[in-house]
Parts: structure tokens; C-alpha cells; sequence
């Protein structure tokens, strides 16, 4: 491996794996005005082939810029909720788990039943989730998968997936691709990209504590206001990651799960 490119290799889902993520990131790229995305030199069945990104340091400033292209590339759009990457018929991913990507035509269906419930499955089988907290999260999913959290004013965002801090870069930017010159700019990779709701990237965001989040928060609400109650509807957009979490990781992402759960009861 080179010291300008990064490699991954060998996943053991089939040929659809990088290319899937390739995809993505090709859709994610494409949005105007939208972050950069980290450059894919190379794909086939086995191995996705990146440019590699020198480790740089989160600014605020930088941090504020990232909200801004944010908006933007969430306001590309996507044909439908659930919507794969534009030309993707193949399987889709989050991480190293399969998940599915079928356009619906509300967004709580498609959040609670190709997001939430397939990962809380999982958990069950495992022995993670049970119970009482096993019914508060069923209740949950049941009241969104009813559309009763739904806007008709939402239109399906072309969102990222996945974006938990790890998934966003920070790194040194030349001063042409920055306004004011210089400094630092986050680039997006390894995405689970859809057609899904902008608040869900944002609270995948908050979940893990990405660096200067209120910055990031605060240019995107003037490239996109946020609809009023997005602060009280963080825990819904947190169910999904945390499911995926509560099917891989252990119980204590199991009891945030059930009280992220119960906040959305409280809604």
C-alpha cells in the first residue's frame, strides 16, 4: 500500500460489500455544495482502493463550515425514503451488518422496519434486549412505524447513514477549497448512504460526541433551519444506532436503547 491511498480488503459479504460503499460515497459526493468525500481510486469484488487522508485537528471554524455543506448535501435529496445510492441495486450496509434499503412512502415505515426493529431482532436472539425494556422499545417503533412522528413537510435527505464521529475527517485544506484560505475541512467516509431524514445524521453526530458539535449544529441551521422540536427528537434518530449497537456490542447500549425509546413514547 502506498502512502497516498488506503485499502480495505476482504469482507466476507460478497462482491457487493465495496461496491456498495463506493456507491455511496460516489452519491454522497455528487451533491452540490456538499462535504468533500474522501476520493475512491479503485473498486472490485475484493478490495475499495481510497485516497488517504493526513490526520488533521476538528476547528470550530472548520466545524461550522462542515454544518453549512451538511445542509447542502442533505438537500440534494434522494428519490424516496429508503432510497439506495442512485444506480445501487445491489445489497446494502451499515459497518459490517447488512441492512435494507427499500423505498417506502413514509418515512416512520421505513425508519422502524428497515432500521430499528431489524437490529432490536437481533439483540433479542442474543440476549441483550428482553423484558419490559423489549415492550417500551416495540411500543416505540410501533407509534413511528404509524407515521404518528412524520412531517408532511419532510422530504426524503440524501443522507450520509452512518455518521458517527469516526465517519467524518478532519484534515488540511489547500486555501482554494476554503473560504476565507486555508486551515482544516472534514471529509465523510465509509457511509451506509439512503434517502432518509436530515435530523438522523445530526443526532448519529451527537451520540458519539463529534468535536465542536454546537458549531456544526449552528451552520447548518443557517443553511437549513431545523424544524422546531429537533433538540426533543434526538433520541428517535438515536434508535437506529443504537439497535445496531445493542446487536453488536452489549447490554449497556441496550438500556440507552430502551430509554431512548421511552423519551420517544414521551414525545
Amino acid at each position: 500500500m502506498s502512502a497516498e491511498v488506503f485499502v480495505k480488503r476482504g469482507s466476507g459479504h460478497g462482491p457487493d460489500f465495496f461496491r456498495h460503499e463506493a456507491a455511496g460515497l460516489a452519491w454522497l459526493a455528487a451533491a452540490p455544495g456538499g462535504p468533500r468525500v474522501v476520493t475512491v481510486k479503485g473498486v472490485d469484488d475484493d478490495e475499495i482502493t481510497l485516497e488517504k487522508i493526513p490526520a488533521g485537528r476538528a476547528t470550530a471554524d472548520a466545524a461550522l463550515r462542515f454544518g453549512r455543506s451538511l445542509a447542502a448535501m442533505h438537500d440534494a435529496g434522494a428519490a424516496a425514503w429508503g432510497a439506495p445510492a442512485e444506480g445501487w441495486a445491489g445489497r446494502c450496509f451499515i459497518g459490517n451488518r447488512p441492512q435494507d434499503c427499500r423505498p417506502t412512502a413514509s418515512w416512520g415505515e421505513f425508519y422502524a422496519e428497515q432500521r430499528v426493529r431489524p437490529f432490536v431482532r437481533i439483540a433479542v436472539d442474543l440476549g441483550v434486549v428482553g423484558g419490559a425494556d423489549l415492550a417500551v422499545v416495540e411500543r416505540a417503533c410501533d407509534r413511528v412505524a404509524a407515521g404518528e412522528l412524520d412531517d408532511p413537510d419532510d422530504a426524503p435527505a440524501r443522507i450520509h447513514g452512518d455518521l458517527w464521529t469516526g465517519n467524518v475527517l478532519w484534515t488540511r485544506a489547500d486555501a482554494a477549497d476554503v473560504e476565507g484560505g486555508g486551515g482544516v475541512e472534514a471529509v465523510l467516509i465509509d457511509p451506509a448512504a439512503h434517502g432518509g431524514h436530515r435530523e438522523t445524521d445530526l443526532a448519529m453526530l451527537a451520540l458519539f460526541g463529534a468535536p465542536h458539535l454546537e458549531h456544526i449544529l449552528r451552520g447548518y441551521d443557517e443553511a437549513h433551519p431545523l424544524r422546531e422540536g429537533w433538540r426533543e427528537r434526538v433520541p428517535l434518530h438515536q434508535l437506529h444506532p443504537l439497535a445496531t449497537h445493542s446487536a453488536g456490542h452489549g447490554a449497556g447500549y441496550a438500556v440507552a436503547l430502551a430509554d431512548a425509546a421511552r423519551r420517544v413514547l414521551a414525545l
